[in-house]
């Protein structure tokens, strides 16, 4: 269905004119169109996230997986906007221990983690999805790094477009800034089911949509706009936690997602972005609930091989358990951590390099730091850096 989902004004005059796209406000008119198939999928999907979220109170230790979930997203949609840095690269910056790794690269990665943890926290304590949340979490996003003079926390007071080399040659550019509050404002009252109500995942995949075609902040906006997603499904209960990272769909089909948002303001083909979007709730859902029954396999198997270990398997389990909450690690740490002297922890990672559970990191004899090699692997796994 073709439909039109905005209006096109013009900036300006002369040769220095260009026209801006200011989108209609939500929900789609005409109404969309679901199919039988369409309700089918968005069904399949409703069910995969229940899955997902169910996963949670089987957990024997939820923060442990939320804390390499968060760190995942982060790392997967920073690396849709430019980012090289490795899963190592942010765990090793967040133990200090950070030799050769592309600090500012990291650095956003790590504001990411933060702004998403303040959002949650903010949502647990009952603070509404608002204006002043998106600002907030903007504000923490771009604290420092590259985007740290680019207006964190304020909306946009000049004109941005995406592509090209000006709003003349752009493939499209956002509406002017007299009109970003207006904008910004409709699509709050959405959020809060103004006018209508819709279903959480329906209501995720348009306001992504709007958030991006708005796009109310100087820099950003991509990675606050899939923050977005996770924090309307945790405001509306359809997650408990944030353990959904739907940035490895996009960044896996990039050109399809890039594709689509650009077919929803040009054609109003909202119900093909739909369609994308709730194929990768399924397939990221049924993906997290797999690598989570991995990693709870992978903790149960080296843990039969700590018991051989006899009387040093007792040292040996402390910096085993440890490693699960924080992967990379140096001895320092562990030892102030634990409460363990350097010896134990350094005699028990030696012990556990041996069994292959562990692997040594820096070559060195002192300050030596360690990953639970194989728990690594896991976590990567789909968040190598895009090649340019």
């Amino acid at each position: 269905m073709k439909r039109t989902t905005g209006q096109l004004v013009q900036i300006g005059s002369g040769d220095e004119a260009f026209r801006a796209f200011v989108p209609a406000p939500l929900p789609p008119v005409p109404p969309l169109n679901l199919t039988v198939a369409d309700q089918a999928i968005l069904e399949k999907a409703n069910r995969a996230l229940g899955k997902l979220d169910g996963m949670t109170s089987l957990l024997p230790n939820t923060a442990l997986f939320i804390y390499a979930y968060v760190r995942k997203e982060a790392l997967v949609s920073s690396q849709i906007e430019g980012t090289q840095s490795s899963f190592s690269d942010l765990l090793l910056y967040e133990s200090n221990q950070a030799p050769g790794v592309p600090l500012e690269d990291v650095r956003e990665v790590s504001d990411y983690v933060a702004a998403l943890s303040h959002g949650i926290e903010r949502l647990r304590g009952g603070f509404p999805l608002s204006l002043r949340l998106f600002r907030e979490i903007h504000g923490v996003l771009l604290r420092s790094g590259r985007g740290g003079n680019k207006s964190p926390g304020e909306f946009r007071r000049s004109q941005v477009w995406i592509g090209g080399s000006g709003p003349g040659n752009a493939r499209f550019v956002p509406p002017p800034t007299n009109r970003v509050v207006e904008c910004m404002g409709a699509l709050e009252k959405f959020l809060h089911g103004d006018p209508i109500e819709m279903p959480t995942l329906l209501k995720a995949a348009l306001s992504h949509v709007q958030f991006e075609t708005i796009h109310p902040f100087l820099d950003g906006n991509g990675r606050l706009g899939r923050l977005l997603i996770t924090f309307l499904l945790r405001a509306e209960g359809a997650l408990s936690e944030p353990i959904l990272y739907l940035s490895l769909h996009f960044k896996s089909h990039r050109q399809e997602y890039y594709d689509h948002l650009q077919r929803v303001r040009t054609q109003g083909d909202w119900e093909g972005w739909l369609r994308f979007f709730l194929e990768g709730v399924i397939s990221t859902s049924e993906e997290a609930v797999t690598t989570t029954r991995r990693i709870l396999a992978l903790f149960e198997k080296d843990r039969r091989q700590i018991e051989k270990l006899g009387r040093a398997a007792a040292s040996a389990f402390r910096v085993h358990e440890y490693l699960q909450k924080k992967p990379i690690a140096g001895i320092r740490e562990m030892e102030k951590n634990l409460g363990l002297t350097y010896p134990t922890v350094a005699g028990a990672l030696d012990r556990l390099k041996k069994q292959r559970i562990v692997k040594e990191l820096t070559g060195f004899k002192r300050n030596r730091v360690f990953a639970y090699a194989p728990y690594v692997e896991l976590l990567s796994e789909g968040t190598e850096p895009i090649a340019r």
